[in-house]
């Protein structure tokens, strides 16, 4: 080995062993690591920063903003709502979610059949009381196992395909890959439903104060509609169509209040007095199209500029001994008084007839821009930040899963590539007011951005200083001493090992013709070596960085580097087992 590949190799074993430490954050570990092969010379000062402008940055980022898209529309958790309540167990919801990821992988991008169903993870697991992490990264491997299926279906099959018709003159077909990735993905679709256990219980997103403080009980006020679902329905059923989430703590019909019994039957334009976590009283408020109280445009200001915030009533408050009406809050303040939580008392009054009390934790509908110093003036304390959408503007129904699914089929088709479509549709979610800007830049996770732009040109220095060309002669060197099997095993399992440093092209374009070239001088068809090589390099289980799949849930799942490998290696194993017989079973090597 000459200098320069002994040193890249040098950058990225320290890294990696730092990586699996877990001392220093991953965004910090790849600042190091460029840092290191910057002041060694095997990254030129040219191409330091060139991760930054990398595709797979734009997609990682893009997605994410969809994900949050997809996740304020509400649209998946209605269209889940039923699979839901029949699937509390965790192994259940496990398998629904897996076998959609991987299956819908098979025909979309597989990080854009992620970014979707994160949030249904989400909601699942808080149905199950338990942490997303269980879902998140086999949700992930499935999505890569699916992608093996089809043409289409990662962007591996696409190079391998082409390899072979420089070789042979024909190309790999839509399906021809329909039957090892088959297999395989039903293969890791039962390992996961029973490996799950290997993940570590305790692993979820660094939570905010705002979630600790978990509070669950607000009441608000809202009106029946001239077109909600809940018309002619009984109290009962609307709060069983709504699976016991929220309560009805009294009714106010033609000004007159009454108990809401069971048999009693909704009309337009009761008013509700519902009780639950804000969470559940937004998805009811937006899924029956119920007008909230307070409704109105605040200060004539745009709606993207209306937001809301919790506050506890100080002592002091002039808000103290008295109601919402009697302080004439939107008149006076510009603020509406949305919801109301009292520490072990059940409120059953108006909104604007509830005397408040210090110590009462409310929610504020106002002007951004105002609502610190309306704080200030009623004597409130804000409360630790956290995302509530009750109260903010209205939800866009379907838009964002239809900017979603022509993105993915405008790659699929060909039309744009992945990160041209996946920013298009992150610009047009918060253009048509899908997400507001705000939230949008809140759903990026920074930190893994900044860990594929540094780590993009180090890995890189592998292919540059010639290190890859060197571990390939090896490898062939290798191989011509090996039965068939042995050959495609060993294939398949270098593109295993190379992927998680190269992105999965790269280690396609590095690995296919070598591959190729000693089945060739060897008398064995190239086919099932291009196969190997396409489902090695389609299967990184083993760390976050080779895949972007696996980069998207590491933040919203808290996984750490070596959690990776915990569920992934065993899955590496078994495809290498699984995959070897049946590569060879439809595409004999002679």
């Amino acid at each position: 080995m000459t200098l320069p590949q002994m040193l890249s190799v040098a950058v990225l074993t320290a890294m990696m062993g730092l990586f699996v430490w877990g001392r220093f954050r991953y965004d910090l570990v790849a600042v190091m690591a460029l840092l290191a092969a910057l002041a060694v010379g095997v990254v030129s000062p040219e191409e330091a920063f060139r991760g930054f402008s990398d595709d797979i940055v734009i997609i990682v980022g893009s997605a994410l903003v969809l994900s949050g898209a997809v996740q304020r529309s509400g649209a998946i958790e209605r269209l889940m709502l039923l699979i839901q309540r029949r699937t509390t167990k965790v192994s259940t919801q496990l398998m629904v979610l897996t076998g959609s990821v991987g299956f819908a992988s098979a025909l979309v991008k597989n990080i854009g059949a992620v970014a979707m169903l994160i949030p249904v993870a989400f909601q699942m697991a808080k149905k199950s009381n338990t942490s997303p992490s269980v879902f998140l990264m086999p949700m992930s491997f499935a999505s890569l196992l699916g992608g093996l299926m089809t043409l289409i279906g990662t962007s591996p099959n696409i190079i391998v395909s082409s390899v072979r018709e420089e070789m042979t003159g024909e190309p790999f077909g839509m399906f021809d890959y329909l039957p090892v990735g088959l297999g395989l993905t039903i293969m890791g679709l039962v390992f996961l439903r029973f490996g799950y256990r290997l993940l570590p219980g305790d692993r979820r997103a660094a939570p905010t104060l705002g979630e600790a403080l978990d509070i669950q009980d607000y009441v608000t006020e809202a009106r029946i509609g001239p077109k909600s679902p809940a018309i002619d329905e009984t109290v009962a059923e609307f709060i069983e169509r709504h699976d016991h989430e929220i309560t009805i703590t009294n009714l106010i019909r033609g000004g007159v209040r009454s108990a809401p019994f069971p048999d009693t039957v909704l009309h337009r334009e009761d008013i509700l007095i519902l009780g639950g976590s804000p969470d559940s009283l937004e998805r009811v408020i937006a899924g029956d199209r119920l007008e909230l109280e307070g409704r109105e445009t605040l200060a004539g200001g745009d709606t993207a500029d209306i937001g809301v915030i919790e506050a506890v009533i100080g002592t002091d408050s002039p808000l103290v001994d008295r109601t919402a009406s009697r302080m004439q809050l939107r008149d006076v303040f510009g603020v509406n008084l949305i919801a109301v939580s009292r520490q072990g008392e059940r409120l059953v009054r108006r909104l604007g007839n509830i005397q408040l009390s210090a110590g009462d934790v409310i929610v504020l509908q106002g002007p951004l821009e105002l609502l610190p110093e309306r704080l200030r003036d009623l004597g409130c304390l804000p409360l630790a930040e956290r995302a509530l959408r009750l109260g903010t503007s209205a939800r866009r129904g379907l838009l964002p899963i239809v900017i979603l699914a022509a993105a993915m089929a405008a790659t699929a088709a060909g039309l744009v590539p992945v990160a041209v479509a996946f920013f298009a549709a992150a610009g047009l979610v918060v253009i048509t007011g899908a997400l507001p800007v705000r939230e949008a830049y809140s759903h990026i996770e920074w930190p893994i951005l900044i860990m594929l732009g540094a780590l993009i040109p180090v890995s890189d220095s592998l292919r540059t200083t010639g290190a890859t060309v060197l571990i390939g002669d090896q490898l062939s060197a290798l191989a011509s001493v090996l039965p068939p099997w042995g050959a495609v095993m060993l294939i398949m399992g270098a593109a295993m090992a190379v992927t998680p440093f190269l992105n999965n092209a790269a280690t396609v374009l590095v690995m296919a013709p070598i591959a190729a070239t000693f089945a060739s001088g060897l008398g064995y068809r190239p086919e099932p070596f291009l196969m190997a090589t396409a489902v090695g390099a389609g299967c990184d289980f083993l760390t976050p960085i080779g895949h972007q799949c696996n980069t998207l849930v590491m933040g919203p799942g808290g996984y750490r580097f070596s959690d990776y490998a915990r569920l992934g290696a065993p899955l590496s194993v078994l495809v290498l087992l699984a995959g070897t017989p049946l590569i060879l079973w439809f595409w004999p090597a002679l």
